[in-house]
C-alpha cells in the first residue's frame, strides 16, 4: 500500500507556520498540505524504528490525526520548525510502540511457560500472576468463561494449588487442571491476537 508521499522540495518554517496557524483555525484543506509535506519523513523515521510497513503506515496516520486533535497536539512554533516537532513525535510514538509490543510479547512467553509447566507438573500456577499484572492479561482474563477465571483468579490472588483449588471448590482435580490449562491456553491465543 503506497501512501503516495512527495518530497518536501520548496517548503520553508513560514511556510509550515502559515499552514498550521490555518489547521488550528479548523481549516482542514492545512492538513492535506502538511501531510503533503511531511508524511514522507514520518513514515520513514517510523519505518526505521518499527521494521513493519503496516505499522508505520498506522503510526503516520495517528501523527497526523494527532495534529488535528488540540488536547493531544504540543507544537509551540518557539521551540523549533514543525518538521523538527514532527519527526520527534514520530520517534518518540514509535518507541512507544516498540515497548509495548515488548511487553505483550513477554507476558505471552509467561504464559507460554506456565501451560508448557501445568502439562508437566501439579504445581501451583501463581507465576501466572506476573503476566496478569499487565493490562492486556486483565482484559483477556476477563473474557474468559467465568469457571476458568476462577481457577486462575485462585491460583494467582490466593497462591492456591490445583489440589486445593479442587478441593475449596468441590471439583474433581481432573477438572480443575483442564480449566486451568483451557484458560491458559485461550489466554495465550487472545494475547497472541492482539499482537497480530
Amino acid at each position: 500500500m503506497s501512501l503516495g508521499f512527495s518530497s518536501p522540495t520548496g517548503t520553508s518554517n513560514s511556510d509550515d507556520q502559515d499552514l498550521w496557524s490555518e489547521l488550528q483555525q479548523g481549516q482542514v484543506a492545512a492538513l492535506a498540505r502538511l501531510y503533503d509535506r511531511h508524511a514522507g519523513l514520518v513514515y520513514g523515521i517510523a519505518m526505521q524504528v518499527l521494521g513493519n510497513p503496516q505499522e508505520a503506515e498506522d503510526l503516520t496516520q495517528d501523527i497526523f490525526i494527532r495534529l488535528v486533535d488540540r488536547q493531544h497536539s504540543h507544537y509551540d512554533s518557539k521551540r523549533g520548525s514543525l518538521r523538527t516537532y514532527l519527526a520527534v513525535l514520530t520517534r518518540s510514538r514509535a518507541i512507544d510502540r516498540l515497548r509495548s509490543r515488548r511487553t505483550q510479547a513477554s507476558a505471552i512467553e509467561r504464559v507460554q511457560n506456565q501451560v508448557e509447566q501445568e502439562a508437566t507438573e501439579d504445581p501451583p500456577i501463581a507465576s501466572l500472576g506476573a503476566a496478569e499484572t499487565s493490562a492486556e492479561v486483565q482484559k483477556a482474563l476477563a473474557q474468559l468463561p467465568e469457571s476458568q477465571q476462577q481457577v486462575l483468579r485462585l491460583a494467582y490472588y490466593e497462591g492456591l494449588s490445583q489440589s486445593d483449588i479442587a478441593e475449596r471448590l468441590s471439583e474433581p482435580l481432573g477438572t480443575i487442571k483442564a480449566r486451568a490449562r483451557r484458560g491458559l491456553l485461550k489466554l495465550r491465543q487472545m494475547l497472541q491476537d492482539d499482537l497480530s
